[in-house]
């Protein structure tokens, strides 16, 4: 299963605000509605953010429309993960934006195989994992980055189990990390954010790998939360990995200044369609956060396993 699909010229992607209750598809036939998808977050995740990007790009160009105009609109969608930026600037760089986007396509699934090749070493038989939020299938156009890693030491034959926090205020690890690990047969449990730091001091967890947004000078950053579990993990000296592809790396800034995306603060206020705390409640709602280099074990890439930069 694929997350996203190039098909009849239109872009096909799995509607990830449905899931786990419901396989659903959205088509996208111009730029606005890839746009559009990725602000309502049908599609998340930035290796896919990144490749329908590019078949938006791909989708003005058939329309007709200009190309830094689409371009400008795209990055626009949301200002935090790397990867959008990059796949834009590389088919707004090529001859053909259709023949590059189904490139960056193709070279998505062998990259995140690569990364689990890769990452697999550092995951012991008898190992549990925590991973926060989704780094899985559905933050790519296939296999995961994070959950890549899991999904290559579980097909290796190592006896693992994976522990997903819930990850307010979306759930991506309630309803799509424990969807996948579940679609795969691998032992999973689920807890509550707050209770990670009280399973690593309990020695119920061995590794944290989880996936990023964006990696830069002095540390990366990743869905909100992610900061906590590290502080965590390092209290309680347990290795603290990150997965990510090169198209994710920007050297070009010091990791604190990054744009941290602040989203819509009904995502806080309600759970689903209950509301959950007073009307008038005010709200900060980042949907990202910065894991600085010290935290970090090391980052699995799809060239090896690196020290933070």
């Amino acid at each position: 299963m694929k997350t996203l699909e190039w098909e009849n010229n239109k872009l096909k992607l799995i509607d990830q605000r449905k899931l786990p209750d419901e396989l659903e598809y959205v088509y996208c036939s111009n730029y606005q509605e890839v746009i559009a998808a990725i602000k309502n977050m049908t599609v998340r995740g930035a290796p896919a953010i990144g490749v329908s990007a590019a078949f938006g790009m791909a989708l003005a160009d058939i329309g007709g429309v200009d190309l830094n105009k689409a371009a400008d609109e795209i990055k626009a969608a949301r200002p935090t993960a790397k990867n959008l930026f990059w796949a834009v600037d590389r088919v707004l760089d090529s001859e053909n934006p259709l023949h590059e986007s189904l490139k960056i396509y193709d070279e998505d699934m062998k990259i995140n195989r690569a990364i689990g090749k890769y990452g697999r070493e550092i995951i012991d038989d008898g190992d549990t994992i925590l991973t926060h939020c989704n780094a899985g299938a559905l933050a790519c156009v296939d296999y995961g980055t994070a959950l890549g890693v899991i999904r290559a030491a579980n097909d290796e034959g190592k006896n693992i189990n994976v522990i997903c926090d819930e990850t307010r205020p979306r759930g991506q690890g309630a309803r799509l990390s424990v969807w996948e690990m579940q679609q795969e047969n691998i032992p999973v449990k689920l807890i509550c954010d707050v209770a990670s730091g009280y399973l690593m001091s309990q020695g119920m967890i061995d590794k944290v790998v989880i996936g990023a947004d964006r990696v830069a000078k002095g540390g990366i950053v990743n869905k909100i939360g992610s900061f906590m579990v590290a502080l965590a993990a390092k209290r309680f000296d347990i290795p603290f990995y990150v997965a990510a592809p090169y198209s994710t790396f920007d050297m070009d800034i010091n990791i604190n200044d990054t744009v941290i995306e602040e989203r819509d603060p009904d995502e806080v206020i309600h759970y689903g369609s209950c509301r959950i705390c007073p009307k008038g409640t005010e709200v900060i709602n980042p949907a990202f956060d910065i894991v600085p280099n010290d935290l970090i074990t090391g980052i699995i890439t799809e060239k090896g396993i690196i020290d933070p930069l």
